[in-house]
């Protein structure tokens, strides 16, 4: 019998050459309500297969486009490589952290069990300890390891967009080889050279961006491979591939915990695995696309309470009490449009967007934010059929931005460039389906190849334009007082950023700059806990001391568990001539922290000024205990014990202070006294010329005999 169903038909199942890109791409694509006969899915896959096999090698040049691309991307952030380390974690993570620098048992033991700074990342730590071999604490190094792991990103993505660009727009075995390769091209570098991804190539810290972004690419890749491939031949092994590749993705940075669902929206459109109905799920051949993804969603689910532990034990996560659902809801929204915006004029980029201190939900950006998200998700729900690839573009980019999207907030920011770097790959790989489509066939006229021009002009332009930016961008990420200077100029109301500005004139010893930093900081959040204690910090050096004290004060209010903050207060006190009151910070300093070395030793101090030596040995020697590299502990017990009269105890501790610090004249001058107090003239005379020589070279005053 003859069927009614044009689709049915031996001439309907194999369009036209130059219908085919509509049919599937857009106007004519249609969910049709009946299943295909057996005999064309079958086809339909195998010709699927093999377009997606073979098209890659029909090319002459096969390595051309990805050659380029790789260089495209180096040129752009070749920048990056002049970069220092930013005193943005980077201070944290790297300059100030010997535990990942090598890898023997111990930083292997250490990069595989700590959770610093809120993140588990041992395999991001195990390059650092390779970068550390190579190049020591040279910042060239590392920056280039995140290029040209950036570089590798941007040549995967070109073969994953291949897979999908051919799969998306069903061209035949060997049709347009080098168009595809073009459009593929020209969509990975839309990808590799935004200046959005400068944060995560540029930044040292981000390694674990683009690590794991290796991982996650390669493995889309293998799963690519092995979707359209027959059981036999060799789909087993790309399944495995793919599954190692994403747990080494995942022990890069957790946030790679969205692929499955990723796979599952793949096996939608462009593969046609999976049909959107339900019941289809309860068919054989579909319920071995979704049992194909159960390894994937056991790794998911493993690191997913891994992160969430880790974000725990990093004191980072926000309470539902501190940040509510309505709040989180609207970030999720104004997240959704400000990369895509960004995406689309990618400027006034900025390290920091700070979380607004009073989140007013319904302000009219938010609400704006919301509007637009429902808007766009409805109109691409009811251009489903006619434009799949726009509606699989957004859920895809919904489902990457899930974990950083304010749901599990973490951190002081709102939105953050580096949260772009996965979550953006739909859009260059939607627009390089539409630079295909303006391709005319040959025997079009002129006329008709207008569209091509115009696409290849608009390409061209954008590829030049991002790269100008992308390079500027990088030189902001110079050094730590580029990067927050910058930061200033485009979000001039960030707390952070001028605390961090702060900071680093405070390492530079510009102490007046770092007082004005700090206080502009404290204007826009008066609630800024580290600022108060900083500026007490440097006021109190200043000499400053009654409004040191009042900030430390504030600080204390605000955060009362800071013991540092209470240690400092009680030393400003102390020098005041208020005692009790000092003694009473020292002790809540160490109720707060029970090993806090510098709270024992201010003790100690204090008691010896009192008179009270036996305490105040007691708590020297908690110190010393505690750290015994700190000369001026070392020297502190050894004068209280010298007043006790124990003077062999007090010469120990003093032979100690002067080998920890030889050109310390007064340690030497202590040390003579009490060798002379026991009868040993020879050693105490070599000490007092050695004590005279270094003050001499210091422009001191000789000591007396």
């Amino acid at each position: 019998m003859k069927s009614n169903n044009p689709r049915r038909t031996k001439k309907s199942s194999k369009p036209r050459a130059t219908n085919l890109r509509r049919w599937v791409w857009g106007a004519d694509f249609r969910e049709s309500s009946e299943d295909p006969s057996p005999h064309l899915r079958v086809k339909h896959s195998a010709v699927r297969g093999k377009l997606t096999d073979t098209v890659l090698n029909r090319s002459k040049a096969p390595w051309v486009v990805p050659v380029i691309v790789a260089l495209a991307t180096s040129a752009a952030f070749f920048p990056a490589l002049g970069n220092e380390f930013v005193r943005w974690d980077d201070d944290k993570n790297l300059l100030d952290n010997p535990h990942y620098r090598g890898l023997g048992w111990s930083q292997l033991r250490w990069m595989f069990s700590t959770f610093l700074m809120g993140h588990y990342q041992p395999l991001s730590w195990v390059t650092f300890g390779f970068d550390y071999l190579l190049w020591g604490m040279n910042p060239f190094g590392y920056h280039l390891t995140n290029l040209i792991l950036h570089a590798a990103n941007a040549v995967l993505f070109y073969f994953i967009a291949r897979r999908l660009l051919s799969a998306a727009l069903f061209v035949p075995e060997g049709e347009k080889p080098w168009q595809l390769g073009f459009s593929a091209g020209g969509a990975a570098l839309l990808f590799a050279i935004h200046p959005l991804r400068v944060e995560s190539v540029a930044w040292v810290t981000e390694r674990r961006d683009v690590l794991s972004g290796f991982f996650y690419l390669a493995t889309l890749y293998c799963y690519l491979r092995a979707a359209c491939r027959p059981p036999a031949s060799g789909q087993r092994w790309w399944l495995g591939a793919a599954l190692v590749g994403y747990t080494l993705s995942l022990l890069s940075k957790g946030t790679a915990m969205t692929l499955p669902a990723v796979l599952l929206l793949l096996d939608i459109y462009p593969l046609g695995r999976l049909k959107t109905r339900l019941w289809n799920g309860f068919k054989p051949e579909f319920r071995v696309v979704l049992t194909e993804k159960l390894p994937f969603v056991v790794l998911a689910g493993v690191f997913a309470i891994i992160a969430l532990f880790a974000q725990h034990t990093g004191e980072a996560l926000k309470s539902l009490q501190q940040y509510n659902l309505i709040s989180r809801s609207m970030q999720i929204f104004y997240g959704l449009t400000f990369y895509l915006w960004k995406t689309l004029l990618p400027t006034g980029l900025s390290p920091i967007y700070e979380l607004p201190i009073d989140f007013e939900p319904w302000a009219g950006a938010f609400l704006l934010s919301a509007v637009s998200t429902v808007l766009i998700s409805l109109v691409l729900y009811f251009l489903r059929q006619r434009w799949p690839a726009a509606l699989a573009s957004w859920v895809y980019y919904i489902i990457l931005l899930a974990p950083v999207s304010g749901i599990a907030q973490s951190g002081p920011q709102l939105v953050a460039d580096r949260y772009s770097y996965l979550a953006c790959l739909s859009w260059p790989l939607l627009l390089g389906g539409w630079f295909f489509r303006s391709w005319p066939a040959p025997e079009n006229n002129r006329t008709q190849q207008l569209p091509l021009i115009a696409a290849s002009i608009a390409l061209g332009l954008s590829l030049i334009t991002m790269s100008l930016l992308t390079w500027s961008q990088n030189q902001v990420w110079r050094n730590t007082q580029t990067l927050w200077q910058h930061a200033i100029a485009v979000t001039p109301y960030s707390s952070i950023a001028y605390y961090n500005l702060g900071r680093t004139f405070e390492t530079k010893n510009d102490m007046d700059e770092a007082v004005e930093s700090y206080r502009r900081a404290l204007s826009i959040n008066p609630e800024y806990a580290k600022a108060h204690i900083n500026l007490a910090g440097l006021l109190a050096r200043k000499g400053i001391e009654t409004e040191a004290i009042a900030h430390y004060r504030r600080a204390l209010e605000i955060r009362p568990d800071n013991a540092g903050a209470r240690n400092n207060l009680g030393v400003l006190l102390e020098m005041q001539g208020d005692v009790e009151a000092a003694l009473a910070e020292f002790q809540k300093a160490l109720h707060i922290d029970p090993n806090f070395d510098k709270a024992f030793f201010n003790l100690g101090k204090l008691f010896a000024r009192k008179g009270d030596l036996a305490k105040a040995a007691r708590h020297y020697e908690q110190a010393v205990r505690l750290n015994p590299n700190e000369v001026d502990f070392q020297i502190g017990l050894a004068i209280v014990l010298a007043r006790q009269g124990q003077l062999e105890s007090a010469t120990s501790h003093l032979v100690r202070a002067v080998k920890l610090r030889p050109d310390d004249a007064d340690a030497h001058v202590l040390l003579a006294r009490s060798l002379a107090a026991q009868g040993k003239k020879d050693e105490a005379e070599r000490h007092y010329q050695q004590a005279l020589r270094l003050m001499k070279s210091q422009n001191q005053t000789p000591p007396s005999h």
